[in-house]
């Protein structure tokens, strides 16, 4: 009689060994397939060793391609090296103006009298403080920016620095202003997708360290990392991996089977990268109008924003959409031909078929 419960899950067990491995923001004691960009942002933060200036360096690629968890890992690594080299992260998602960066510099120093002190005067006490040791500053999402007097004052003010800034797109490196690009004069570094093998080797990794041995089953894990490699994007397989053990321990099964994988893959349409009280606020005035203006084109639907008191132009607005997209909270669809000529339709992302992701 008891072999009929052996494939049962007991009400105490789980499938999971360590469900954190399958969070976004866990770094890995090892980064695979990227120890070549690794080596060479490493190569421009060495001479700050000799209490020489480093160089800058700008990185680029697509959504879930490792840039940030790269370069966590690197300053991590730097910590434990040196007490000389001050690490400084800042994701300008949250923080994208001159004065909260500079706020979020004196928080992480401890400074905490900073009530009624202006930009300047708060940069002063950091200046006199950073300019002790040597720095690493690193700007993660970097097109959030709303202006770059920071990075001026960094430039010119803090001796010993190397400045990395990371972004999706290699164009914006090229859009700054002048004062800042002459400046920066920063190593540019790709991060390319990952390729079929790589994904399935990063994968992997995960699963020994998220799961118990052998309950992630083949079929399910290839299909999951079938879907992870069309999509391009690492996070949409740790997601998947999650759903699918979440799925399968709801159903008290000892296995991850494909069927579970395929549920978890029907729940990939309420995946967003970020949540949504993460946006900017014009990121969520676009976000409040394809809600309720689904369907139309981008031309009228950029009409209907400036007409909401949206603020930036177009081609700022065609990248929040493009942003928007990637962190799958709306849907652009192209379409070509027609009366128009070739069009481009927003949709709010509850609208997407399955057989679309």
């Amino acid at each position: 009689m008891g072999g009929l419960f052996n494939d049962i899950l007991g009400s105490g067990e789980t499938l999971f060994k360590n469900d954190v491995a399958l969070d976004f923001s866990f770094v890995p004691k090892l980064i695979p397939y990227r120890e070549r960009e690794q080596r060479t942002i490493a190569g421009c933060i060495k001479p700050l060793f000799n209490e020489k200036s480093g160089k800058n360096v700008f990185i680029y690629g697509q959504p879930g391609v490792g840039k940030t968890v790269a370069l966590t890992k690197i300053l991590e690594e730097l910590q434990e090296e040196t007490d000389e080299i001050i690490p400084v992260y800042i994701n300008c998602w949250k923080h994208n103006t001159t004065y909260k960066i500079v706020i979020e510099i004196c928080d992480m120093m401890d400074f905490k009298f900073v009530q009624n002190k202006k930009t300047e005067e708060l940069f002063r006490w950091i200046k006199q403080n950073l300019n002790k040791k040597s720095v690493v500053f690193v700007f993660d999402e970097a097109d959030k920016l709303e202006d770059f007097d920071f990075l001026y004052m960094i430039l010119e003010e803090i001796y010993r620095k190397t400045i990395i800034l990371i972004n999706n797109y290699k164009d914006w490196i090229f859009e700054l202003e002048d004062r800042i690009k002459s400046r920066l004069m920063p190593e540019i570094i790709e991060f390319k997708p990952y390729n079929y093998e790589e994904t399935k080797g990063i994968l992997k990794q995960r699963v020994e360290w998220a799961f118990v041995p052998n309950v992630l089953g083949n079929d399910a894990f290839e299909l999951i990392a079938k879907k992870t490699f069309e999509m391009q994007d690492i996070r949409t397989g740790l997601y998947l991996m999650k759903q699918a053990g979440l799925i399968a321990e709801d159903k008290s099964s000892r296995k991850i089977t494909l069927e579970h994988a395929q549920h978890a893959l029907d729940k990939i349409k309420d995946f967003s990268i970020k949540s949504p009280e993460e946006l900017a606020a014009d990121e969520k005035l676009i976000l409040d109008l394809v809600r309720q203006n689904s369907g139309k084109r981008i031309g009228d639907f950029f009409k209907i924003y400036q007409q909401s008191g949206g603020k930036l132009v177009y081609k700022s607005f065609q990248r929040k959409i493009d942003k928007l997209q990637k962190n799958r909270f709306i849907v652009v669809e192209k379409i070509a031909g027609g009366n128009e000529g070739n069009t481009t339709i927003i949709k709010d992302v509850s609208e997407k078929k399955l057989t679309e992701f």
